[in-house]
């Protein structure tokens, strides 16, 4: 099941896609939540709700004309990223192979949905993109065997991790570089995870700047695969419910290019993941 979390005539309510159409759950299940994150924390029960109730709508719970997407996940309670956790962007970065992951995190303020823009700040001109693929927790765990950790995954989505790379690098800690406002893509559905191979493995991931391809590679390529990052963030954490995971980006990134290729206004980036799909973000100044 693919859910889009969206304005419908001016109201922010979820959406499954069916058959190339947008059911609008508010409408065809009332009683479920308007909140994805809320939908999720009702484990599959819920879930299976959404998608009986989107099968069977018609009339007024099918979406007309244009919508404005929203994050999937609006306020989660962590935003878990990791850097470095392909080999090929490691070595470009000049940084060694993690042998551990690289772990940070973003806040909510950061976050914006597809086809709205990410927001150049006035501060720098460094605006970089990077491609990743989300990880979604769908239950309550901490210290979770990476044998089992699959099962703590309800599905996937796209992040597009803006990155103003010159405050990033000020300091060790990438902390402030990636959590201007507005900088982080994000969606367009939330993608459950028996709509995809075991892990999310095997997926092409590209990141295009203006139909330019800048990023390509395979989530086979991540030093840490899912399992691996859902079991080590939660041996320092508890992972709750709607909480993401950030997975980390390939090779192609703008600042180690020769020049640096950075996002402006005006340009246009998109984040394509095979079976989960493509988020697109405007590039706008900030005012």
């Amino acid at each position: 099941m693919r859910i889009a979390a969206i304005k419908n005539n001016g109201k922010a309510t979820l959406a499954v896609r069916r058959n190339g159409e947008l059911i609008d759950l508010g409408v065809a299940a009332p009683k479920l939540p308007r909140d994805l994150g809320a939908l999720v924390a009702g484990g599959s029960a819920a879930l299976k709700a959404a998608a009986a109730a989107a099968k069977k709508a018609k009339g007024r719970a099918v979406v007309k004309g244009k919508v404005q997407y929203l994050p999937p996940f609006a306020k989660p309670n962590k935003i878990i990223c990791v850097g470095l956790n392909y080999a090929d962007h490691a070595t470009e970065s000049n940084m060694q192979k993690p042998s551990y992951p690289v772990l940070f995190l973003r806040v909510a303020t950061t976050l914006v949905g597809h086809n709205q823009p990410l927001i150049r700040p006035k501060l720098s001109g460094d605006f970089d993109y990077e491609g990743e693929m989300v990880v979604v927790v769908g239950r309550r765990g901490r210290h979770i065997p990476k044998n089992k950790a699959l099962g703590y995954v309800a599905g996937y989505s796209i992040f597009n991790e803006g990155s103003i790379r010159d405050y990033q690098f000020k300091t060790p800690q990438w902390t402030v570089g990636k959590n201007f406002d507005g900088t982080g893509g994000f969606g367009p559905d939330f993608v459950t995870a028996d709509e995809l191979p075991k892990g999310a493995k095997g997926l092409r991931i590209q990141t295009r700047l203006n139909g330019q391809v800048v990023q390509d590679a395979n989530t086979n390529d991540m030093i840490f695969d899912v399992a691996d990052l859902v079991s080590i963030a939660s041996e320092s954490m508890t992972l709750e419910p709607g909480d993401v995971i950030v997975s980390g980006t390939p090779s192609g990134v703008g600042a180690f290019r020769k020049p640096p290729l950075w996002m402006k206004a005006g340009d246009v980036c998109e984040v394509e993941i095979e079976g989960i799909g493509t988020l697109s973000n405007p590039i706008k100044n900030e005012t």
